[in-house]
């Protein structure tokens, strides 16, 4: 174990490599745990970053979650953030993105900032599907993201409350009259 210090963009050097932290942990104190085939990073006695070691000199090693909370707060870092650059999201979160923005424009890029940070609580696997859902009910926002996501992870059905959203299709559901179940009856009747 060797003891370490977290830079201002939060990274921990070790061995001529750098690993992200969360960047809550700016500027504090760290011990570094290197095995051949990972790097583990503590705060004391907490696990607060494990990474694929890597051998080579000036590399750096991010977990783009790390970065999240703070584009949150500079939203409009998000297209030049390194650690985001080559995060393999499925194309479903583009597309996600691309709908918020040109619905609310910079408010848009805080709601898709917001969708990311639910990856750090949710399997990305459970996240991706409720996107594409999103994207299908044509709900486009953070809370239908997250309602959708909590639907799957509670395995219960979304609540979607359309009121709040205007801006979402209305469903048009016709008042069932008597006469209707009478052709399922003779429908029944035939089979």
């Amino acid at each position: 174990m060797r003891p370490a210090r977290v830079s201002s963009t939060a990274l921990v050097r070790y061995k001529g490599a750098d690993y992200s932290v969360p960047t809550r942990y700016g500027f504090q104190r760290v011990l570094v745990k290197a095995f051949v085939d990972e790097v583990v990073i503590l705060s004391g006695a907490a696990e607060i970053a494990r990474h694929g070691r890597s051998y080579g000199q000036g590399a750096f090693i991010y977990n783009p979650l790390h970065y999240l909370a703070l584009l949150e707060r500079k939203p409009g870092a998000l297209d030049q953030a390194a650690p985001l650059q080559d995060w393999p999201l499925p194309a479903q979160f583009a597309q996600l993105r691309r709908l918020l923005e040109e619905r609310m424009d910079r408010r848009g890029k805080r709601e898709f900032i917001q969708v990311l940070r639910l990856l750090e609580v949710f399997a990305p696997e459970t996240m991706a599907a409720a996107v594409l859902e999103a994207l299908r009910l044509r709900a486009i926002s953070f809370d239908a993201v997250k309602e959708l996501v909590l639907g799957r992870v509670e395995k219960r059905p979304a609540r979607l409350d359309l009121t709040a959203y205007p801006h979402l299709p209305r469903p048009d559901v016709q008042a069932t009259v008597p006469g209707d179940y009478r052709v399922l009856l003779m429908a029944e009747a035939t089979a």
